[in-house]
């Protein structure tokens, strides 16, 4: 059964063109729009059945490209590009702007004492260890073992962290002290990430040519897109984290706040807000994705497979997982 779309729309990929920086941003900025953890069961359900049956040559009666294009990116807000699996909703990019600036609001506004940077360091990582996980590349599964022992690994290195650099600038100015908790989550990414991805470091990521044919997996793909997810989300949460600090550093000097106090959080949360929105799309654009790299960069033993079955070949794309 079709309709008057045509069948040719390659919804594989993204609506824009991935090799300019403006197309991976409007892509991202469509992907974590926050509008998407509001949508029903249904409307998801709606959408999966839509992408699939348009994959399969199945069109409903007057569905159009642009509700089309609606649904793919409705589906892939919600399902893992994989696996194919319902994400945790927490888990999913389009949740990173709402929870991230009512966590690094909290990091940025009570990280003066040892429990509070505790606390909301421990917060922060469990919910960066969900997204990871979530966001992982390639479909094998980590065992609850592997997934229990990185996450107290990386929430515990976290901590530590943050509680080694507070106690570093205990006799420094406050701005300083004001950055600690963007530099115990730029260290700490450092460790989460590959704790909880450490199954793809031993087992790799699914390679595919630029038609999307799978090629094998590799480790080695997989440590550039662990490297790739590392930067970007320390990319991410830097405007968040950077920036408020001197507004707010130069706001509490003020009458209003001596006066007010109580308003310092919320402020530091409507700041963290107005950058974030702007910062998740745009910094998750810097690397192309899905990435690449050249085939002579692979394992022995893969490059030999692929130079024998496709000699012409010369890169290889993978998911580095987001």
């Amino acid at each position: 059964m079709s309709g008057d779309l045509p069948l040719n729309i390659n919804i594989k990929e993204p609506r824009w063109d991935q090799s300019t920086f403006v197309g991976r941003a409007n892509h991202f900025f469509t992907v974590t729009d926050p509008r998407n953890i509001l949508l029903t069961n249904e409307q998801l359900e709606n959408a999966r059945k839509i992408v699939h049956d348009y994959r399969h040559g199945v069109i409903p009666p007057g569905l159009t490209e642009n509700e089309l294009w609606k649904a793919k990116y409705i589906y892939d807000s919600a399902f893992h590009p994989d696996t194919g699996e319902k994400m945790i909703l927490i888990g999913r990019m389009s949740a990173q702007v709402p929870m991230n600036m009512t966590i690094t609001g909290c990091m940025m506004t009570f990280y003066r004492t040892t429990p509070a940077v505790v606390f909301w360091q421990w917060i922060n990582q469990s919910f960066n260890a969900v997204v990871n996980y979530t966001n992982r590349s390639g479909d094998a599964p980590l065992t609850v073992k592997e997934l229990g022992t990185a996450y107290v690994s990386a929430t515990t290195g976290a901590v530590a962290t943050a509680l080694g650099l507070n106690a570093l600038t205990k006799h420094v100015s406050p701005l300083i002290g004001r950055f600690v908790p963007f530099a115990a989550v730029a260290a700490a990414n450092c460790i989460n990430i590959p704790l909880m991805r450490q199954r793809e470091l031993k087992v790799g990521i699914p390679v595919t040519d630029e038609n999307g044919v799978r090629l094998g997996d590799s480790t080695n793909a997989a440590k550039q897109a662990i490297t790739q997810v590392v930067i970007s989300r320390i990319l991410m949460a830097a405007p968040g984290m950077a920036i408020p600090p001197f507004i707010m550093n130069t706001l509490e000097k003020k009458a209003f706040l001596k006066r007010f106090p109580w308003m310092s959080a919320p402020i530091q949360v409507t700041l963290v807000v107005l950058v974030s929105t702007l910062a998740c799309g745009i910094t998750l654009s810097f690397i192309p994705c899905p990435s690449s790299m050249s085939v002579s960069s692979l394992e022995a033993e893969l490059q030999a497979s692929i130079q024998e079955n496709h000699p012409e070949l010369r890169r290889v794309y993978f998911n580095k997982g987001l």
